[in-house]
């Protein structure tokens, strides 16, 4: 039985919907009506890693799980691991960051994942950690700006992010749960090529049929901004992985998604192809609204997930 949770944030719904039809599966969620796109055979069940008996419930079964947590400096990698050794699970896929390999990341929320992987290695289960670089989709949290002023607002908008597509980290995630010989590794997962807000500010443009201005916001603007959604210790980790960004840290491209996927990653251009409704005017497609503008790159809060150092690194 694989368990997955994070199932209705980025990646975990499209972890969802590309796990095999007939693999024993159950996901795990607060609320599990959100729960979308998941085949007949798969189990629904309500469960907070706050909860220890409804994490007994939720681990009843299982020997392969797929985790993403997302309250900054909280312990909820410690109560799920605790009650899934208990559990009997043999094998836990962690959706991590890239940032954790970086020696000058030293804020708040590279430091929560690093503690994080390292609970896991000493769990006594088989790991495996997903090292996403930031997701394409983070760019969603411009749509509004997009349709109503036909500009993008973001911290500098010229530093480079070797950014993945959340898809092809599911597959990434999917090949890691249901294949053998990965235990003990970890992958740091990119696009194809780094690109920078200002470009990707240009190619939704040209998606779109019409001219987009890019404005270049202050760390002092982004950090009022961000006040309203964010407690100070995340805001100050955010605006310090933006600058990280800006010294070129994370502009390197790994070719981690071809080799497990068997296909090169996908590029802004297909992704943002896929997702031009999200951003046109009367647009249908999901869309977060975050209330204040973030850094290039950082993290949005998106429907069923929350601020996560994945995200932004």
């Amino acid at each position: 039985m694989i368990l997955v949770t994070g199932a209705t944030g980025t990646v975990g719904r499209e972890v969802v919907r590309r796990l095999p039809a007939d693999a024993p599966v159950r996901i795990m969620a607060r609320d599990p009506a959100r729960i979308t796109d998941a085949g007949r055979g798969a189990q629904r069940v309500a469960a907070q890693y706050g909860d220890p008996r409804s994490l007994e419930r939720a681990l009843s079964g299982v020997l392969t799980v797929f985790l993403v947590t997302n309250r900054v400096a909280g312990d909820d990698d410690a109560r799920f691991l605790r009650a899934a050794r208990s559990a009997g699970v043999r094998r836990v896929v962690k959706l991590s960051a890239a940032a954790v390999t970086d020696r000058g990341a030293d804020d708040l929320i590279t430091r929560w994942q690093r503690a994080n992987e390292e609970l896991l290695r000493h769990s006594g289960m088989e790991w495996t950690f997903l090292r996403p670089r930031a997701f394409m989709s983070n760019t969603l949290s411009w749509a509004g700006t997009i349709r109503s002023e036909g500009v993008v607002r973001a911290l500098h908008g010229t530093a480079a992010n070797a950014c993945v597509d959340p898809r092809d980290i599911a597959e990434a995630a999917v090949k890691v749960l249901t294949e053998d010989g990965h235990g003990s590794r970890a992958y740091t997962l990119t696009g194809p090529a780094p690109v920078t807000a200002v470009e990707q500010t240009h190619l939704l443009g040209r998606l779109l049929g019409m001219p987009l201005r890019f404005e270049e916001l202050s760390p002092h603007e982004v950090r009022a901004a961000l006040a309203g959604r964010y407690p100070p210790p995340v805001v100050e980790a955010l605006l310090e992985s933006a600058e990280r960004g800006r010294a070129g840290a994370k502009a390197g491209v790994e070719p981690t998604v071809r080799e497990l996927t068997g296909r090169a990653a996908g590029a802004f251009h297909d992704w943002a192809g896929d997702h031009v409704a999200a951003f046109a005017t009367g647009g249908d497609a999901p869309v977060a609204r975050p209330s204040a503008p973030a850094p290039a790159g950082a993290p949005i809060t998106s429907p069923g997930s929350g601020v996560t150092g994945s995200r932004e690194r």
